[in-house]
């Protein structure tokens, strides 16, 4: 009889199967290695190299694979097992990298997608719904963190076992860190790292992509290690690379840099400057040989390169430009710099799998969103049928699958059901067409959303509660183009009974309903009438054409609340 004693497995449902298995072990996109072996392995080879920083400290490989041992067996003597979820509600620090390696280790579910915009409020539910066992958590943060504790609610939720609070980043060490998180006097030679499973979920990302409603995309160490490996074979990534990532841990551009850095045994820079200060020269003063951002920090890094002068960048190879596409001029600035842009199209759901390579044409990099990586493939499909693969030049849904695509949405059969067709391709909700070559442009969005900076805002809940305003009748929550940050949100109502509606008066109501301040509108517009379609739902799209036109004029507006 086998005995299974020794190896519990992880209690998740995902759409792991033995087909993908074989497959991707046989082309070596998927190996036994976990993120944890890849720091560890990083940790034998060279320990003091540094593996992440912020702007008050810096932890060397040693420092960073020993503080996840501590942090692992103290979750461990809390009686956390293989698959539960651990969470990390924290702003740009060197102590997520800890988070990470910890659950790889003991084979944990790290969910590190909690805002900086989330309130305390809507952490609660997402904690609750994954039935976290542990927080990792910052004090004061988050949209309402001077006026909500995470901590006191979190303590009261039935599945949580311990929560580590955190100070607001400061000067720190290694050491101070150990103190802070209370980890202390942990024997990390008495207990050994449990036996790893690579297949293992790593990664719990809540993402609300177009529907609004939170779902949790699955991810193994293997999908993540995927897409990381093929992005560090395609733009020479490796252990003299220094990684500066512009994007959040939280959001899964900015936690796939992570990934890569350890998998290659590269620096991780994190981007945590005080507001206003010089973007330009923390990349010269990092040494920082590549940046992940979006086309708003693209703007402003070459807006400095200029006004300087000169780059003074001798390191600096690329910059991945995510969110949106970049306008000529910003490619061709960084160009002339020396700075190689790197247009590039991904999701939560399948990483980031696409994108342009470093001798590809500046017209490729300005007009698509790259080709898709070796172990991903896309393909587009009719909206009408999702099931009817369309010729290259058509514009239709996006449908993408390989390596690095996700194992199912968490405790969500409908929805993980939902995503894919029939012959298994995951359906993005994004629209587009292939070239002869296979590179991709973006069109489009299937359902309504506006993207600020990367930021997925919701128009119906904007709508929802601008309607409980008592002089407000009908609102509507369209997307007005910016250069920077790609889209703004301009709220048009139309007022109740001829009255006239004051925009910082709805702005208040708003903030008081719950919108969280990084989804508040920043363009307000009164009309006469909002039309109405034949089953009563609102004609938002009759009114974009006079935005786009001038024909209507809306007012900036600021929340100062």
């Amino acid at each position: 009889m086998v005995d299974f004693s020794e190896q519990p497995g992880q209690n998740l449902l995902t759409r792991l199967n033995a087909g993908a298995l074989d497959y991707f072990y046989r082309t070596g996109d998927w190996t036994t290695e976990t993120i944890y072996d890849c720091a560890a392995s990083n940790a034998r080879s060279d320990g003091s190299r540094i593996a992440i920083r912020d702007r008050f400290v810096a932890l060397s490989f040693a420092d960073l694979v020993d503080l996840a041992d501590r942090l692992a067996i103290d979750l461990a003597r809390q009686g956390l097992k293989p698959g539960d979820r651990i969470a990390a509600w924290l702003s740009s620090r060197v102590e997520l990298a800890i988070v990470l390696l910890a659950a790889s280790r003991n084979r944990y579910v790290l969910c590190p997608s909690l805002h900086r915009n989330h309130t305390v409020e809507e952490i609660a539910v997402l904690l609750k719904r994954a039935s976290v066992r542990a927080l990792v958590g910052e004090t004061g943060y988050g949209a309402d963190g001077d006026k909500a504790d995470i901590f006191s609610v979190a303590g009261e939720l039935p599945a949580m076992r311990k929560t580590y609070e955190l100070a607001p980043p400061a000067e720190r060490s290694a050491a101070g860190i150990c103190t802070a998180m209370g980890l202390d006097g942990i024997d990390v030679e008495a207990q050994e790292p449990a036996n790893r499973d690579s297949d293992d979920i790593v990664y719990l990302a809540f993402t609300s992509g177009t529907t609004g409603e939170p779902k949790g995309v699955m991810h193994s160490n293997n999908t993540l290690l995927a897409n990381a490996r093929a992005i560090a074979r395609d733009w020479g990534f490796g252990a003299d690379s220094v990684i500066y990532t512009l994007s959040p841990l939280s959001h899964n551009l900015g936690f796939g840099a992570l990934v890569l850095g350890l998998h290659v045994g590269a620096q991780t820079v994190l981007h945590d400057v005080q507001r206003g200060a010089s973007l330009l020269a923390r990349l010269r003063e990092t040494g920082a040989t590549f940046v992940f951002g979006v086309p708003a920090h693209a703007m402003d890094l070459l807006a400095e390169i200029e006004a300087a002068g000169k780059a003074d960048l001798p390191d600096m190879r690329g910059f991945r430009i995510s969110g949106a596409a970049a306008s000529t001029s910003v490619v061709e600035g960084l160009l002339s710099y020396g700075i190689i842009p790197q247009s590039g199209y991904g999701m939560t759901e399948a990483c980031s799998h696409h994108y342009t390579l470093p001798d590809d044409t500046p017209e490729r990099i300005v007009n698509t969103s790259g080709h898709a990586c070796s172990n991903y493939e896309v393909r587009i499909f009719s909206q009408e049928d999702p099931d009817r693969e369309l010729p290259a030049g058509e514009i239709g849904h996006i449908g993408g699958r390989g390596a690095s695509l996700m194992l199912g949405y968490f405790d969500d059969q409908t929805n993980t059901e939902r995503a894919f067709n029939k012959d298994g391709w995951f359906m993005t909700g994004d629209l587009g067409r292939l070239d002869k070559d296979g590179y991709l442009q973006i069109t489009g969005r299937l359902k309504d959303i506006i993207i600020r900076g990367g930021h997925n805002i919701h128009p119906a809940r904007i709508e929802q509660l601008a309607m409980r305003y008592p002089q407000v009748e009908r609102a509507a929550a369209l997307a007005v183009n910016d250069e920077r940050l790609g889209e703004k949100v301009c709220l048009v109502v139309m007022a109740k009974n001829g009255a006239q509606v004051d925009p910082h008066g709805l702005l208040a109501h708003l903030d008081t309903s719950g919108l969280s301040k990084y989804d508040m509108p920043e363009y307000f517009l009164q009309v006469d009438e909002i039309p109405l379609s034949a089953n009563g739902k609102m004609l938002k799209r009759a009114l974009q054409p006079a935005l786009i036109d001038g024909t209507l004029s809306p007012q900036p507006i600021r929340f100062r609340g």
